[in-house]
């Protein structure tokens, strides 16, 4: 393998885990938007 390649691999899988992180930051925002507002509809009722 060329020292390019392998840069390029290595970039490739940064990209690659910086978008997964992305992705599990968005799901757990959205855990948490839900459980505040059933606390609030909870203390409503």
């Amino acid at each position: 393998m060329t020292s390019t390649r392998i840069a390029s691999l290595a970039v490739l899988l940064a990209c690659a885990l910086a978008v997964s992180a992305c992705a599990n930051t968005v799901r757990g925002a959205g855990k948490d938007i839900k459980g505040t507002v059933q606390a609030v509809e909870d203390t409503v009722e």
